[in-house]
């Protein structure tokens, strides 16, 4: 039996100086279909270990939650390396969840990244080995928790209205961008 995905959130980080070690931004967007509902906000420690949490109280503290069919992830790791916990993620909203990469990532210089210069990365590196490889779907790549390649993939097609990304991924770039920089600036 297939699911329809016609609720999805979105959340990215915002842009954030690499040099800080404080809080950055988080922004999600909540969507029906090809209409805009609402914009959810919090905030993670850069390189820390709350993005699990913060994720789970904005989708569940949200007057959007009853609705919501999945949560789309621009990446893992947010506010640099504060590491998602896939399935915890999942287990506590009851959402299926799905990263999504415009590419497959290098998981060697990740890896290196993680162990030799962040705080607990030996157990950020676990999240993302737990979580499983990436692995293509349609024009992008995913991870996911608590629903099947098919069913990510259709969840994508549903919402990816102008290019290859989930319309609530490249909303929540562009209006994190926009508050931090005054405008939004690159490619989600």
């Amino acid at each position: 039996m297939s699911r329809t995905f016609a609720h999805a959130v979105g959340f990215d980080d915002a842009p954030f100086d690499r040099a800080s070690r404080g809080d950055v931004p988080m922004v999600g967007v909540v969507m029906s279909g090809d209409r805009v509902e609402g914009v959810l906000s919090g905030r993670i420690r850069r390189d820390g270990r709350n993005s699990t949490d913060a994720v789970a109280a904005a989708v569940n503290g949200s007057r959007f939650a009853g609705h919501l069919q999945v949560i789309f992830l621009q990446g893992i790791a947010m506010g640099g390396f504060n590491v998602v916990d896939l399935q915890r993620l999942h287990a506590v909203t009851g959402l299926p969840v799905i990263v999504v990469a415009r590419k497959a990532p290098d998981l060697v210089k990740i890896e290196h990244a993680l162990v030799n210069r962040v705080p607990g990365g030996q157990r950020k590196w676990g999240l993302i080995q737990k979580a499983g490889p990436m692995e293509p779907c349609g024009d992008v790549w995913v991870q996911r928790a608590g629903l099947t390649l098919e069913e990510a993939e259709e969840a994508i097609g549903r919402f990816a209205l102008h290019g290859v990304l989930p319309e609530p991924l490249r909303l929540a770039h562009i209006i994190g961008g926009g508050l931090v920089l005054g405008e939004s600036r690159g490619r989600p």
